[in-house]
């Protein structure tokens, strides 16, 4: 589907950052600005995925290079 261009260390902070937003929208209940959190879906999103649109666009790709003998 996409080409993978977000490397192993990206990806983990990507997560973390994501569920961290996520369990704030949870925690945050009935705040008025409560659904601000849910941008946490992005990074979570492209971490798992390891694809971001915003990397292809600006043309950055933080994967490891395959090794060619």
């Amino acid at each position: 589907m996409f080409a993978k261009n977000v490397g192993t260390t990206d990806r983990i902070i990507r997560i973390i950052a994501g569920l961290a937003l996520i369990i704030a929208f949870f925690m945050n209940a009935g705040g008025a600005l409560n659904w601000v959190f849910l941008i946490g879906l992005v990074p979570l999103a492209t971490g798992l995925l390891g694809s971001c649109p915003a990397y292809t666009l600006f043309g950055i790709k933080t994967c490891a290079k395959p090794e060619t003998n």
